[in-house]
């Protein structure tokens, strides 16, 4: 079963947070989809990352890419997670 690019990397974000909005652009800048899920709008979401973090939620971004969970906006673990597990940009 093929799995879209844009669901292999989910970006847990609130509205006020400038890293949420930083990392994004950083994304859309290298060129990959991603999924954002608000946390705060969205209880599934929520529920959805404190199953992930085992309720160890410390704040956002938190970044699921294909499995691996990057607390903050971390760009160098953000990088080397992509290459990783080989993911291309689709833009």
């Amino acid at each position: 079963m093929n799995e879209k690019q844009d669901e292999k990397i989910i970006i847990y974000s609130a509205d006020w947070c400038a890293f949420c909005k930083t990392e994004k652009q950083y994304l859309d800048k290298l060129g990959y989809a991603y999924t954002e899920k608000n946390v705060e709008q969205d209880k599934d979401a929520y529920e959805e990352l404190m199953a992930k973090i085992n309720g160890d939620f410390r704040g956002v971004p938190v970044t699921d890419i294909d499995g691996e969970i990057i607390l903050g906006f971390d760009r160098r673990k953000i990088d080397d997670t992509l290459k990783t597990k080989a993911l291309a940009p689709t833009a």
